[in-house]
């Protein structure tokens, strides 16, 4: 009250003097005091604002930048309190400029309207850069780093401009907010329309969060939307996932929830890596093995045990269901498919780089037209793509290469030169005869 009194004395010297030094008459000693005034009060709010980031502000960054946490350094870089800096000038016009305007009341209000919807502005920017600041701090920390905090800063953003243009609105019309609530209110159908995917994202980002679903830094695989890579980050309305061939694939959050995906962090956090992989053999090289063949595999330490063992059970077995007499097809033989079978699974538990305390077996699936599929599985300790593909080849390399040493023969599709080799043949034999 004090400063408007002031004020308006100051005013009324400011005409005075204006009446007794240059005779100018007071209505128009008023009009031309009144542009004096204001650019004295802009000269005040420039000096104002001046003090402000100098000194003030100034004083606070290097304060921040001296301490030890992080956090506040963030703050510096975002300029939060730079932003700041503009209210202290916007305060001073709000308070002083309906004195200087006294006679000028529907002016003085506009333009005091127009400062107020300015200091909103300042405080909606300031409050959208600190929440920029605190995702960025969360981000940041280990316990929230494979959370969504995006998608909820964001749906912090979208409530601050929401209130905060309910507030300009009801400044510029002179409006309770409570009555653009009420309007709204029933624009609820509209108003579901217009953000149906950041309702459907937030809700989705929220129930990926409850049930641990997807992280920042998981593997996921998505054939609907062709991806196949590392998460990137979640926001309130995209998922951003970087596949393997360094392309970036962007997903709607809630096709999270409506579709299926595959999630590797299983694996990642597991012990190994998973191998799966058959060889498929030829049934018609499957036979019994006669005494020159065990002789020749009980070379390869990792079954000469095996093929001793099992020739004393057998011989026993034998020897009590049968006489001498017999035919030999009677009796119990070792089977070349069966012994190459151990091989492969003692293979396996040998190399150092299978983890054995996971599952490790070699297994013999259905047979079908390509022949029988004999599966290698197990899990390697390198869960880094290309030292686990190293280690599966090596041992698909090996097996595949030493599975004649044992007469088995692998199945491939016949191919054009097998075709003209036949053809040769067919030709070849009338002649011969």
């Amino acid at each position: 009250m004090n400063s408007v009194i002031k004020l308006q004395f100051l005013i009324k010297f400011d005409t005075k003097w204006l009446t007794d030094y240059f005779n100018i008459e007071p209505k128009v000693a008023v009009y031309i005091s009144i542009p004096i005034l204001l650019f004295g009060l802009l000269i005040i709010c420039y000096i104002s604002w001046l003090i402000t980031k100098k000194l003030i502000v100034t004083s606070i960054n290097r304060l921040f930048v001296k301490t030890k946490i992080t956090w506040d350094d963030i703050l510096i870089q975002k300029k939060i309190f730079d932003k700041l800096a503009f209210i202290i000038p916007a305060e001073i016009v709000i308070f002083t400029l309906p004195s200087i305007l006294a006679d000028y009341p529907t002016i003085s209000k506009y333009i005091v309207t127009f400062t107020t919807m300015v200091v909103l502005l300042v405080i909606i920017w300031t409050v959208i850069a600190l929440l920029a600041v605190i995702n960025e701090i969360m981000s940041k920390s280990l316990i929230f780093k494979d959370k969504p905090i995006t998608s909820y800063i964001q749906v912090l953003n979208i409530v601050v401009y929401f209130i905060g243009g309910i507030l300009i609105l009801s400044l510029m019309l002179g409006k309770s907010p409570l009555y653009f609530l009420g309007a709204m209110g029933a624009m609820t159908a509209i108003l579901l329309l217009i953000f149906k995917d950041t309702i459907l994202g937030f809700v989705a980002s929220v129930q990926m969060s409850v049930y641990d679903m997807v992280r920042v830094g998981d593997w996921i695989a998505m054939p609907k939307y062709d991806a196949d890579g590392d998460v990137m980050s979640i926001n309130l309305s995209t998922v951003k996932i970087q596949n393997w061939d360094k392309t970036i694939t962007t997903i709607p959050t809630y096709a999270f929830i409506n579709d299926s995906f595959k999630n590797w962090r299983g694996m990642s956090n597991s012990g190994g890596r998973r191998i799966k992989r058959s060889i498929y053999l030829k049934v018609s090289s499957f036979c019994f093995c006669d005494k020159e063949m065990l002789t020749e595999f009980k070379k390869y330490a990792l079954i000469k045990e095996y093929i001793i063992k099992k020739e004393e059970e057998i011989k026993k077995c034998n020897s009590s269901l049968f006489n001498e007499d017999s035919d030999e097809v009677n009796f119990k033989s070792l089977t070349n498919i069966g012994i190459f079978r151990i091989y492969a699974e003692n293979y396996i538990l040998s190399n150092p780089h299978i983890n054995c305390e996971m599952a490790t077996m070699v297994r013999q699936l259905d047979p079908t037209s390509q022949g029988m599929p004999l599966e290698i599985y197990c899990f390697t300790h390198d869960k880094e793509w290309a030292k686990h593909e190293a280690v599966k080849s090596d041992i698909f390399d090996h097996l595949l290469t030493i599975a004649s040493q044992f007469q088995l023969e692998v199945f491939e599709e016949p191919s054009g030169r097998d075709f003209r080799s036949l053809s040769a043949i067919t030709i070849q034999k009338p002649i011969l005869n």
